[in-house]
């Protein structure tokens, strides 16, 4: 498979790396928005920056390249690309997070939020810890954690950063050096406590999903989740 690597910087050199591994070819590296041949590749796997991401990837779309994409901050255009994605009879997934554990972990989480509903001496909130190179805060995975108990339960109407207010799930995001990421939904009342939490020991297993779910795309057309990809839900 001959991949187009949109997006060169730490996460994309790890993609390189275990895509080589798998027997892949690597056939574009950039950090550009423009100046590649994008039909040189088989697919695409997109983790650029939020200002790179929209027209990657509907770049890929229009010349019938399947694109995979990790990118976030980009998601007030994601329901153009969708559009765009099927008119173009394109092939498409997007993910918060690649790592095959986290998506398992996002099935836990939400089954875990149904179980809760109703249960109003429990308080959940979520705590996110990443790498001190990480900007953005709270992670796409903390809002797609919270998103998804939002949701399953009535009691909020979104979710806030480093604060408490009664009708917002809060989230609590840190910065420490050298922590790939971790995240952790509590559910405390006066008598217990539950708590879910997924530990990322390094950045390899979000470069194994990104790959796995570009040899899962190939040759389809549509749009897709990680739980397609893994069969689950």
């Amino acid at each position: 498979m001959k991949i187009a690597l949109l997006g060169y910087g730490k996460m994309g050199k790890i993609i390189e790396q275990v895509a080589i591994n798998r027997g892949h070819e690597i056939v574009i590296k950039t950090s550009e928005e423009d100046g590649y041949d994008i039909t040189d590749a088989d697919i695409a796997i997109d983790f650029s920056v939020p200002t790179a991401a929209f027209f990657n990837i509907v770049n890929c779309f229009k010349h019938q390249i399947p694109v995979i994409s990790g990118t976030t901050g980009w998601l007030h255009n994601y329901d153009k690309a969708i559009e765009i994605c099927k008119d173009e009879n394109g092939a498409f997934i997007y993910a918060s997070n690649f790592s095959l554990g986290v998506n398992i972990f996002f099935e836990l989480n939400s089954h875990l939020a149904k179980l809760m509903n109703g249960l109003e001496q429990y308080h959940v909130s979520m705590e996110e810890i990443h790498h001190t190179q990480k900007l953005d805060a709270p992670s796409g995975t903390a809002i797609t954690l919270a998103e998804s108990i939002i949701n399953k339960q009535g009691r909020y109407s979104n979710w806030s950063l480093d604060e408490n207010r009664e009708d917002a799930l809060s989230i609590k995001a840190k910065r420490i050096d050298n922590i790939p990421g971790t995240h952790i939904v509590n559910y405390k009342s006066e008598t217990d406590s539950i708590k879910i939490e997924h530990e990322a020991h390094n950045r390899e297993g979000f470069a194994l999903g990104a790959v796995i779910a570009a040899e899962w795309l190939l040759g389809k057309t549509g749009v897709y989740t990680m739980k397609d990809v893994l069969n689950i839900g």
